[in-house]
């Protein structure tokens, strides 16, 4: 602090660059050095000076889960719907990497829920792809829509199916997601069953999901299971599909 105290008074430039375009207050705002950022603002740093990628300080307060300098900078008037040179947010950032305090913040002070990166990934879908319970949970409850798409036609559910976050599949339930055939040809059953698992094959079922379903393929969640050599969950899709044939 006060190294740059006196380099502010020898007239150091506050706004000055890196060839990235980082500046002084990004690196304050990394390191989590609320009184830096303060001092810094207070000399003329501009407070959303961006990075060749469009990263903003508060970008990388978000990444690195730094409250009190997220808080800082919004009160210092931060864009938080700001977005990167790929869409992402600070919102998107926060759930990427699961700091819900810092969503939460975000949320108080108008951040966008469903504002897409460009490849179509909303915040609720890469918090279901990183396992993020606690995340997926607040977002639903702000009203995200549960079944948003990545432009490769994956929802929220497929991911997690994929990623096997039973937890997180749990919370995507409670909402009623899809489980038919989605946009990119698959199912998140087909998904689970790819995949192997076994506990994600017993939610998806048991919430209703239907191990008869034909994917783009031609193959069922079984078949996929049986051709990837799923043993496990391979063997209780027949169970599933015996007990369904008997019944009728």
């Amino acid at each position: 602090m006060e190294a740059v105290t006196e380099l502010l008074q020898q007239g150091a430039d506050p706004t000055s660059k890196r060839l990235t375009g980082t500046t002084a207050l990004f690196f304050a705002a990394q390191g989590g050095f609320m009184d830096i950022v303060a001092l810094l603002l207070e000399h003329g740093a501009a407070v959303d000076s961006c990075s060749m990628d469009g990263g903003t300080p508060l970008f990388v307060a978000c990444q690195c889960g730094h409250l009190d300098v997220v808080e800082g900078l919004l009160e210092r008037g931060a864009d938080v719907n700001a977005h990167m040179k790929d869409g992402a947010t600070a919102l998107f950032i926060a759930a990427q990497n699961g700091h819900l305090r810092i969503l939460e913040v975000l949320l108080e002070h108008g951040a966008k829920t469903d504002a897409t990166r460009t490849d179509g990934a909303t915040p609720l879908w890469i918090a279901a792809q990183m396992g993020h319970d606690h995340v997926v949970r607040r977002l639903l409850k702000a009203g995200v829509r549960v079944d948003a798409t990545r432009h490769d036609g994956a929802t929220p559910l497929f991911k997690a199916a994929h990623k096997g976050h039973t937890a997180v599949i749990g919370e995507l339930l409670k909402y009623r997601p899809s489980l038919g055939i989605l946009p990119n040809g698959e199912s998140a059953l087909h998904a689970a069953a790819l995949s192997g698992h076994m506990t994600v094959a017993r939610q998806l079922v048991g919430a209703g999901a239907d191990p008869l379903l034909v994917n783009q393929e031609g193959l069922t969640p079984l078949q996929l299971a049986l051709r990837h050599s799923q043993t496990q969950v391979a063997d209780y899709l027949k169970d599933k599909v015996r007990a369904r044939t008997a019944s009728r």
